[in-house]
């Protein structure tokens, strides 16, 4: 597959959504449905969108705004503005320096980074390369040597988090992806996970093989409790949706969580994200932070998951948008346009600080 070389950001590039429109217009058809394709009919997609678009602010006017700020802070650690640029993999697919180019882009920004543990550029060499607060990203592996092992090579790299992906315990049926070929091209892997001994081959004796052997190693809440005994570093639960799973979860010792349906590539027809955000903050009460990603691509998404309980987002498919088209000055320009919207929402709202945004700045209608 050819790669996409980054090319100047074109002059009407002033939104995630025009990022995502070029993404679209200049990528490789098999890469386009990797990245951008959705579970099954893509409804969970939509509906991220579509449900923080039905939600209206209301401002308030003549407030002083002298002293406004975005600034808040996370596990203790002071937070420019409260958007992390989410895991995702394989970024050479879309720049020949992959997650280098991503997190030096971070840093110019001062964002956060959650790091894949399916990047395509060892979690070592993205941290040297960084000058802002890193995360990693990890799905536990069938043995928990291998998913040590990856803990204490984040710990050593300097990472400041560890969040474990809970929602994929299998590949969501992903059509669009199927219907185009995907294949990794050469080259590309994921290099973390280098050196591991190969999974067990599943063999069906008939029918679907996700009974017959997919899940053996399928994780617990046991498991997480084990990974939060070994490891001093805060462990985020991601992929949470349902406000039950929230006192297994506390009682498993994850310090943050974050409300995800892995942006629809999962399990098609749950629920937006932001539908489900307030009955699982209601639920964490204060305990732990709440993170939500799913469909953010303006400053006013940002401000009504905060409304509703949130203490940040994290944004995926915008970051191999912008990746794509512009290389690591595309990322620093798609996170400069949602800090500035997000600062300009406030502005609007009459809402110099973010502890100021909640449910009183959504309008209900009758």
């Amino acid at each position: 597959m050819p790669m996409p070389t980054p090319r100047p950001i074109p002059a009407d590039t002033v939104s995630l959504a025009d990022y995502e429109r070029h993404f679209h217009a200049m990528m490789d058809p098999a890469i386009r449905a990797y990245i951008a394709g959705a579970a099954a009919d893509g409804i969970t997609q939509h509906e991220n969108r579509a449900a923080l678009e039905r939600l209206r602010l209301l401002p308030r006017v003549m407030a002083d705004l002298s002293q406004a700020s975005a600034r808040t802070t996370l596990f203790g650690e002071p937070l420019e503005y409260p958007v992390l640029i989410g895991p995702t993999a394989f970024h050479k697919l879309v720049d020949p320096d992959g997650e280098v180019a991503t997190v030096q882009a971070a840093g110019l920004t001062r964002t956060w980074m959650t790091v894949s543990v399916q990047a395509s550029v060892t979690l070592e060499e993205v941290s040297r390369h960084a000058s802002a607060p890193l995360w990693f990203q990890l799905y536990m592996q069938p043995r928990r040597d291998d998913t040590l092992s990856l803990v204490r090579r984040a710990e050593d790299a300097g990472y400041r988090a560890i969040v474990v992906t809970a929602d994929a315990v299998v590949s969501g049926i992903r059509n669009i992806e199927q219907r185009a070929g995907f294949r990794l091209p050469p080259g590309i892997s994921a290099v973390n996970l280098a050196g591991f001994a190969p999974n067990e081959p599943v063999i069906a004796r008939a029918g679907s093989p996700v009974f017959q052997g997919m899940l053996r190693g399928a994780p617990t809440w046991g498991d997480i409790a084990w990974l939060c005994g070994q490891t001093a570093l805060p462990v985020v639960i991601k992929g949470m949706l349902n406000a039950a799973d929230v006192r297994p979860a506390l009682d498993a010792g994850v310090s943050g969580i974050v409300v995800s349906n892995h942006g629809g590539r999962t399990l098609d027809t749950v629920p937006a994200t932001i539908d489900v955000l307030p009955a699982i903050a209601q639920a964490v009460s204060g305990r732990v932070p709440v993170l939500l990603d799913g469909g953010i691509r303006r400053g006013t998404d940002i401000v009504k998951a905060m409304a509703l309980g949130a203490s940040a987002v994290l944004l995926g498919q915008p970051v191999l948008h912008a990746l794509a088209v512009g290389g690591m000055p595309g990322v620093a320009h798609m996170l400069t346009i949602l800090q500035t919207e997000l600062e300009v929402a406030m502005a609007l709202l009459g809402q110099p600080r973010l502890e100021g945004l909640g449910p009183s700045v959504l309008h209900r209608s009758p």
